[in-house]
């Protein structure tokens, strides 16, 4: 008696579960889907906090309460002062560029400053900008350094400018660079070339696709950096060029 109790009791448990499962398929609404579908991104936002910790780790500096990473280093040869932004998708990039150029700067002042004549301490400053396109959510995501180094006699008490650019496509979740910036088989040189040349008037500049590798994406404007005597040979520092997007739309991906 109680074996038939029992075969009948799992036979109803099987009857219930198939009523619910055709009923989910008639059209009521799966919690588990309605879940995955709703979830915040709460992943993707801890992972990018935890690699600007860990990048600004790595360069030994400390994360101030506006999310900015400080490496502040001296000795009697040099000082060195970086600043930047931790929110970036990407900082292992921006932290092993990072590294590898103040380790330049380092490795060129034990070689070469004590005989340089300068007789004080070797500056390398970084300082950071970030920008955004996308409304209301946003689709890229840029971060250029501007990097200022005073090492070489070149630039003895003057210290040099350069800019490295980082840039990210947030919905495709992979790095933009100036390849991928233009759809395949545009030419966005004959675009650029006249309005840089235009802008930095200079006309007899010799501008190639490496001219224009920094770069920063709004939404009105793709603003290129370009590092002191990169295009003009006039001592005036760096240079920026704002570049209408209406002008490059039909090239852009």
């Amino acid at each position: 008696m109680r074996k038939s109790i029992t075969v009948r009791g799992a036979l109803a448990g099987i009857a219930a579960t198939a009523v619910i499962a055709t009923a989910a398929g008639c059209g009521a609404p799966s919690i588990a889907h309605q879940t995955a579908s709703t979830a915040p991104p709460a992943t993707a936002t801890t992972s990018t906090a935890a690699q600007g910790e860990s990048a600004c780790t790595d360069l030994e500096g400390s994360i101030g309460p506006n999310g900015i990473c400080r490496v502040l280093s001296a000795t009697p040869t040099y000082k060195i002062d970086m600043s930047f932004p931790t929110d970036y998708p990407e900082m292992p990039a921006v932290a092993a560029f990072l590294k590898r150029d103040r380790d330049d700067f380092i490795d060129w002042v034990a070689k070469f400053g004590p005989h340089g004549g300068g007789n004080r301490p070797y500056q390398y400053a970084v300082t950071a900008k970030a920008y955004r396109s996308g409304k209301p959510d946003p689709r890229t995501q840029s971060l250029v350094l501007e990097i200022d180094n005073d090492t070489g006699l070149a630039h003895e008490g003057h210290p040099n400018t350069t800019f490295r650019a980082f840039n990210f496509d947030l919905a495709q979740h992979v790095p933009i660079t100036f390849d991928t910036l233009f759809k395949p088989g545009a030419k966005p040189l004959e675009v650029l070339n006249p309005i840089v040349r235009a802008q930095l008037d200079a006309p007899a500049a010799d501008l190639d696709e490496k001219t224009y590798q920094n770069f920063g994406i709004t939404d009105d404007a793709v603003i290129f950096f370009f590092g002191e005597d990169q295009v003009v040979r006039d001592n005036a520092g760096p240079h920026k060029v704002a570049v209408p997007r209406i002008e490059l739309a039909s090239m852009l991906t």
